[in-house]
């Protein structure tokens, strides 16, 4: 199942709600660009392989062939994400998913705004999940059996990410233990930026997905077609996204890329290009297996890992629980005010 361009622009015009739906969605996909996708680039900036304006173009570019290329190959994560939450049987479902993405809108810019690297993919998985609890009343409202596809595979990526930043980076230092330093920082400093922008492909490929599956899941509800399981990504759909992230991030997101960069592990090049690696392996292993997983959590817990595989002291740990809070956190704060804001819409509209 799938909608064509002039059947949606139709529908659009036939239908407000479904309007705000779009301009909300699109709003989510812009803001994750703009606070999340820094994270891909944040060890490019930070050891120096690439200066941070040259980086952010980088990432745009790479946002947007990911959210494309990937899509067009396995859009598994799309349909995991739309099939977790129930909205069916509700004249107010659209309202309640209007209210589940201008949760994830404030609680994603309140994070930037601290610096904080929280995920936009718990931030989504908790406003709609929050909402839609609000509109069914009770549990009912989620999918049981996708909901813990989905917290499996977040919780899959924090500990793989860490996993295999240790092992990338211990791999790499015995490679290279009978050369110069001199020999090594050209190459791993090139070799930064293509883990640099492979980071950001499989950034774009996993966060993409996740939005596109909600919006298909409003264009469904606003055709009244709530019950959905499989359907098709359009092309136009995949180009709106990508351009609409790349756009996100091309703003910057410097804060981001402090926090996660520089504060919390200092890194040298070898152990930046070891932490993008295994990032961009986790994600594209997840994104092929059909995984919604955290691309902050993936991206952050492979730096820590390869800040301990020197030394667990080389790690700022009070940064590290800084992000850790803000991440147990993310589920009830925005899954409550998800289920809030879908309360207070409802009774409103």
């Amino acid at each position: 199942m799938t909608i064509t361009l002039s059947d949606f622009i139709s529908s659009i015009a036939g239908n407000p709600a479904l309007l705000i739906i779009v301009v909300l969605t699109l709003g989510v996909i812009l803001v994750n660009g703009w606070t999340d996708a820094p994270n891909a680039i944040a060890t490019c900036v930070s050891t120096r392989s690439l200066e941070p304006r040259k980086a952010i173009v980088m990432a745009a570019v790479f946002n947007f062939l990911g959210v494309f290329v990937m899509t067009a190959i396995n859009a598994t994560v799309a349909q995991t994400v739309a099939n977790m939450v129930n909205f069916s049987g509700s004249d107010d479902a659209l309202i309640a998913l209007c209210a589940a993405l201008f949760a994830i809108v404030l609680w994603a810019t309140a994070a930037w705004y601290f610096g904080i690297p929280t995920s936009e993919s718990h931030a989504l998985i908790a406003g709609i999940s929050g909402a839609a609890i609000a509109l069914q009343g009770g549990i009912s409202g989620i999918n049981g059996e996708a909901w813990i596809k989905v917290v499996y595979g977040l919780g899959t990526s924090t500990l793989l990410g860490f996993g295999l930043g240790f092992l990338v980076v211990k791999i790499v230092m015995l490679i290279c233990k009978q050369m110069s330093r001199q020999q090594t920082n050209v190459f791993f400093k090139n070799g930064q930026i293509g883990a640099g922008a492979a980071m950001a492909f499989m950034h774009g490929a996993q966060d993409g997905q996740k939005f596109m599956g909600i919006f298909m899941l409003g264009i469904f509800l606003a055709q009244g077609n709530a019950d959905a399981t499989n359907f098709v990504i359009p092309v136009w759909m995949m180009i709106l996204c990508s351009l609409v992230m790349a756009l996100g991030t091309s703003i910057g997101g410097m804060k981001i890329i402090k926090t996660v960069g520089m504060d919390m592990v200092k890194l040298e090049s070898f152990q930046g290009f070891s932490a993008d690696l295994a990032a961009a392996i986790c994600l594209l292993i997840s994104s092929v297996f059909g995984l919604p997983v955290s691309t902050t959590h993936t991206k952050t817990t492979a730096i820590m890992g390869v800040g301990a595989a020197k030394r667990f002291s080389s790690v700022n740990w009070s940064t590290v629980g800084e992000m850790l809070l803000a991440w147990v956190l993310t589920f009830p704060g925005c899954g409550l005010v998800g289920f809030i804001m879908a309360w207070v819409f409802m009774q409103i509209f």
